[in-house]
């Protein structure tokens, strides 16, 4: 059926689209916490939308269970893991950037 093919691959390619965007998250945002914040929201997301687009694809069988065993698997770990990351780092010292501070940078420090 071409519609099922048709919304399997959207939700793939949606899928795909968000794990860009994470990665460009990961590279671009200022400082740990919303890198934290950027790999998990899109992380999960992404999960979502790829494994819905595979379970889409093979239909009504057993890979389709197995692949909904892994969705609810991953959607209890992958947001545990990012907030024991993140309280990791807050326990060990690393302090979230406040709202209009500005970042220590190479250019600012005197030689």
């Amino acid at each position: 059926m071409i519609v099922i093919d048709v919304l399997s691959w959207i939700a793939i390619l949606g899928g795909v689209v968000l794990l860009l965007a994470g990665g460009v998250g990961l590279l671009r945002f200022p400082e740990f916490y919303t890198r934290c914040h950027a790999s998990g929201v899109t992380d999960t997301g992404a999960t979502l939308l790829i494994l819905v687009g595979l379970m889409l694809q093979a239909g009504l069988s057993l890979i389709t269970v197995k692949l909904l065993l892994i969705l609810v698997f991953l959607f209890i770990t992958s947001p545990t893991a990012t907030h024991a990351l993140a309280h990791a780092a807050l326990t060990s010292g690393v302090q979230p950037k406040r709202l209009g501070e500005e970042a220590e940078t190479s250019e600012s420090a005197d030689p």
